[in-house]
């Protein structure tokens, strides 16, 4: 009997969307009797019911195209903006699914999604994931589709901008995706050969940056690169944050709950401006010209490297052997040359952040880079 499977991507875009798209589809066309459709935009297309059909010939010519051809959207089921009001659409949601006869849902996205499929599969919906995130932070996977893409770009943005550095014995400051794990900005800083990598999970201290910089001009090396994710954070900052969410997790009324929110939705305001902040700090403590240079929406975009491609497609196409095996209410993770079915509650659970011994950390240290404490 022809399984009828639905495939969506939620989240923000990453490259690899469009491999994973295919490896699914071609293995369930090729290998299996299976029949695709998409919804587009997310758990709000499947809302909606905005559907794309995807026959194998939809599937041609995508592998090397970046973003996602069904669109996406960071809308939660249970938490959705209709006609002015945040609504639960969970209950919609599951009807579209039964209306269509689906068999099972695939769901490609990040911690978010993850965390939003876990809720449609306690609804009693078959589902089956995929690990999309440039940010690396999904648990319980060796990596995540588009994660390889995004450290290629913002490695050559480093390259890039140590002329300039050179050229102008300048502190350069550059902004790098990541705002609750550095995998990122730590990866890139190593291979672009950053001088200072900062982290979110490593607070730094200002004064223990312009020191180090200080250190590599008395050595007569007049230029530092300085590589931050864009969630660090200073130690003063860090306490803040820390003393909040204590607070949040201590309160007992929802009046208390609702004002240590507040208070942790105006550090994340404040927060927003923080590299900008210590660019010019920089300059002041050292007396070197600095400039900032944030990279952005650039790392999520263009075509995906080989080994994106190669990992979407690995992953997509097992994802097609577990939807025939009946096996649902899983993410599908990389694991070194192979792939494994993980329990969806256990990743939606957790997040992976940086270890402070992890070897990246331990080999950036032993060459001399600063991450901005002691």
């Amino acid at each position: 009997m022809t399984k009828q499977v639905g495939i969506l991507t939620s989240g923000g875009d990453a490259p690899g969307l469009n491999a994973a798209i295919r490896g699914v589809g071609k293995a369930g066309y090729e290998t299996y009797d299976m029949h695709m459709i998409g919804f587009r935009n997310g758990f709000r297309g499947l809302m909606q019911d905005r559907t794309m059909p995807l026959p194998s010939e939809a599937l041609s010519n995508i592998l090397t195209l970046g973003g996602t051809i069904l669109g996406t959207s960071r809308d939660k089921p249970h938490r959705m903006p209709i006609a002015g009001k945040t609504q639960d659409m969970t209950d919609a949601i599951v009807e579209v699914y039964h209306k269509h006869q689906l068999d099972v849902l695939v769901c490609l996205g990040g911690r978010g999604t993850q965390r939003n499929a876990l809720r449609l599969a306690d609804k009693g919906l078959n589902i089956v994931t995929l690990p999309k995130t440039i940010d690396n932070d999904i648990p319980l996977t060796d990596t995540t589709f588009g994660f390889d893409t995004a450290l290629e770009i913002a490695t050559d943005a480093i390259d890039r901008l140590h002329s300039t550095a050179t050229s102008h014995n300048r502190i350069i400051v550059v902004e790098i995706m990541g705002h609750r794990a550095g995998w990122l900005a730590l990866g890139a800083g190593i291979a672009g050969g950053a001088d200072v990598i900062l982290i979110p999970e490593i607070p730094y201290d200002a004064q223990a940056i312009a020191d180090a910089i200080r250190a590599r001009t008395r050595k007569g090396k007049l230029f530092s690169i300085v590589a931050v994710a864009e969630g660090a954070l200073s130690q003063d900052e860090a306490a803040d944050f820390e003393k909040a969410r204590a607070e949040k997790d201590a309160a007992t009324n929802k009046e208390e709950k609702n004002a240590a929110r507040a208070k942790l939705i105006e550090l994340d305001k404040h927060h927003v401006d923080n590299t900008v902040r210590l660019t010019h700090q920089l300059e002041d403590l050292t007396g070197l010209e600095s400039r900032l240079t944030i990279l952005g929406h650039l790392q999520r975009g263009g075509t995906p490297s080989g080994a994106d491609r190669l990992l979407a497609t690995r992953l997509g196409t097992v994802a097609a052997d577990l939807i025939n095996e009946q096996r649902y209410g899983v993410m599908v993770a990389a694991r070194g040359l192979g792939a494994a079915p993980v329990p969806l509650a256990e990743v939606a659970a957790n997040r992976k952040t940086v270890p402070l011994d992890h070897e990246w950390v331990t080999s950036a240290r032993r060459m001399g880079v600063s991450f901005g404490d002691a």
